[in-house]
């Protein structure tokens, strides 16, 4: 039985039509996706672990009206988008080191992009409302030999924030190759980092890499290049692991910026089966409230704010002198910034490496640089797939895949693909 309480747009996963959905409270009492396509039948998704009232609370205002049925099938970003934008992922190559049996992107093939044709990519940016945050992605983005000149063709064009999303195996086995990427202006290291037990990695990289994984921790803290540990959670894998990651990270000193969990999302290559339960923002909230012993409360979180509240959440602590830590204030239904514009400067901010200290630094100077870096971000993004999309939430997306083609794509359309795997974009 199903109490509906809100209608949307979403997408048949079998077939990837546009069809009419509806939000309702099942039988269990959380919040459910049902939707019903004329061909292949009806679809109940979980999409939030707790009531009505708790859903609407983290929402917020309450969203405009839905897309039509051209969403998603003519992204690029069309003039019905809300967002500006804020991340964009260049995908530099389809040459990956690992073969992991989960991935977005489904790894591991030939081909990559000319210089020029990134610094074609640059200049469509720039001319859509950049300077974008830049992450470079693939692919494994570290097999090119040529990264710090991917990176010193973006400044050049006026991008200033580089983040480098890596397995870390090279980071791991090169010694100051940390340090040639820092120097090249390469900002954070947006490390894939799942847990601390050998069978989380054999699970989903498929091979035990944790060693190389501290390594690679180890040398960007040498080279003074921050990291930020991005763990992908998959129910019966690694979510108990949420607290140890975290207790890990804190652990690191102010090297490691933060977390930035990613609830695992059925699209690309996926070869885990899914399960019952999907994950959802409250019941990852719950685990690290619980498994940090309070030390994180669900309390101090809320959703996104230049993005829909339903696609992330994120809180901001002070890293405090006799190890505790304390919960930053923040504003009710807003991740940490009401703009594109306000959520680059703050993922620059307290992810990038920041300058260094100068001979001539006042108290204030020294103020303002040691706040951020004693500064911890807690973050998660829910990507959306076939099952649980609402082109509502994508309409407000603000991290584009760049693509040469359609210009700035949203993510979670640009990676959409149905039940056989058929991509919507996604070569």
């Amino acid at each position: 039985m199903y109490k509906v309480f809100a209608k949307a747009r979403s997408v048949c996963p079998v077939c990837l039509r546009t069809i009419g959905a509806e939000k309702a409270v099942a039988g269990d009492g959380y919040v459910h996706l049902i939707k019903t396509c004329p061909e292949h039948g009806f679809f109940d998704t979980l999409i939030w672990e707790g009531g009505v009232v708790d859903y609407l609370k983290w929402g917020g205002a309450a969203q405009g009206p839905e897309p039509d049925d051209a969403c998603p099938q003519n992204c690029g970003l069309c003039a019905a988008h809300e967002s500006e934008g804020c991340c964009v992922l260049l995908e530099l190559t389809k040459r990956c080191n690992l073969r992991c049996p989960v991935c977005f992107a489904s790894a591991g093939g030939e081909g990559e992009l000319t210089l020029d044709e990134i610094a074609g990519l640059y200049d469509m940016l720039m001319f859509r409302g950049g300077p974008y945050n830049i992450q470079l992605s693939g692919g494994e983005p570290t097999m090119r030999d040529d990264l710090p000149e991917i990176v010193r063709l973006g400044r050049e064009r006026g991008f200033s924030f580089f983040q480098l999303n890596t397995n870390g195996l090279r980071l791991a086995s090169e010694p100051g190759y940390a340090e040639h990427l820092r120097k090249a202006g390469v900002s954070c290291a947006f490390l894939q980092f799942d847990g601390l037990r050998p069978g989380t990695y054999e699970t989903l990289r498929g091979r035990d890499i944790l060693a190389e994984k501290l390594r690679c921790i180890e040398n960007c803290a040498v080279a003074g290049l921050p990291v930020v540990l991005v763990p992908t959670l998959v129910p019966g894998v690694n979510l108990d692991e949420a607290g140890a990651i975290l207790r890990f990270a804190l652990d690191r000193g102010r090297i490691v910026r933060g977390v930035h969990f990613q609830p695992v999302s059925y699209f690309g290559r996926c070869e885990l089966p899914e399960p019952e339960t999907r994950l959802t923002i409250p019941r990852v909230l719950r685990e690290i409230e619980a498994q940090t012993g309070g030390l994180m409360r669900r309390a101090d979180f809320g959703g996104g704010g230049a993005e829909s509240p339903y696609c992330s959440f994120h809180a901001s602590y002070r890293r405090l002198p006799e190890g505790g830590l304390k919960a930053l204030p923040r504003r009710q239904n807003a991740c940490c910034c009401k703009k594109s514009s306000e959520a680059r400067d703050f993922v620059a901010g307290h992810w990038g490496a920041g300058e260094a200290p100068r001979e001539d630094e006042d108290g204030f100077d020294r103020f303002l640089r040691e706040a951020v870096e004693n500064s911890f971000t807690v973050s998660g993004m829910v990507f959306q797939d076939a099952d649980n999309l609402e082109l509502g939430r994508l309409r407000r997306c603000y991290i584009s895949e760049a693509d040469a083609e359609r210009g700035m794509v949203p993510f979670c359309a640009y990676n959409l693909t149905a039940r056989d795997g058929r991509a919507l974009y996604r070569r």
